[in-house]
């Protein structure tokens, strides 16, 4: 059964339109936030008075310049944005364990979200599965919508929770990425049609009326 997720944020109590609403975003890596929920972000953005705050853990200067360049395209409509960056090493975020940790409990502290996106817990890349791990920890009375990456080892998962998307979202979505994550553009998965072709897929799922949709997980709701 469709519903509009503000109007269910708005039900749950967590959320009053008297208010800006409040959206926390958490990734692994620059590129993933954009990648697991920029399209759905956007159409937020557009309906309801927003304040995005995102937490990338790890970074390097050049791809922190790309990740704000691409966040401030996807962005600029929200009334206040908070853009974190971390600098764990990439690939071992497990090895930095407590370190991490620390981070995830003070974000958690200084931070009192609608909405928190996250990696999906069943993620095969380890500083994705870590981070999502450690975002039920620090996150304990909050809706967690955790997103996708593509990647070469799958996922298995099949999402319970879809967004669906005009087309205007997922091309803003898309060329944002790829005009703005030059880094990334030598790996054969970073291309526009991986992209598209996972918001298609999701468009079929949930029966997108354009054929276009996000999609996420969600382990637990409270109303």
């Amino acid at each position: 059964m469709p519903v509009d997720a503000v109007e269910a944020l708005t039900f749950s109590g967590k959320y009053t339109r008297r208010r800006p609403l409040r959206v926390l975003c958490l990734g692994a890596h620059c590129d993933d936030i954009e990648i697991g929920c920029g399209g759905t972000l956007l159409k937020w953005l557009a309906s309801v008075p927003t304040a995005v705050t995102t937490v990338t853990l790890s970074s390097d200067p050049l791809r922190r310049r790309e990740s704000r360049a691409c966040q401030n395209l996807l962005f600029s409509k929200a009334i206040g944005t908070s853009l974190r960056f971390r600098s764990f090493r990439d690939g071992f975020l497990p090895a930095s364990w407590s370190a991490v940790k620390e981070a995830m409990q003070e974000i958690g502290k200084q931070s009192s979200p609608d909405v928190v996106f996250t990696h999906q817990l069943e993620d095969r890349h380890q500083d994705h599965r870590l981070v999502a791990e450690l975002t039920w920890n620090a996150f304990r009375n909050h809706l967690i919508l955790e997103y996708e990456i593509p990647k070469y080892e799958g996922s298995g998962v099949v999402p319970n929770l879809y967004v669906t998307l005009e087309a205007q979202f997922a091309s803003h979505k898309v060329d944002s990425l790829v005009s703005a994550h030059r880094s990334q553009q030598s790996k054969p998965w970073f291309r526009a049609e991986t992209f598209m072709a996972t918001l298609v897929s999701r468009g079929v799922e949930s029966n997108s009326p354009s054929g276009l949709a996000e999609g996420f997980t969600v382990r637990k709701a409270v109303l």
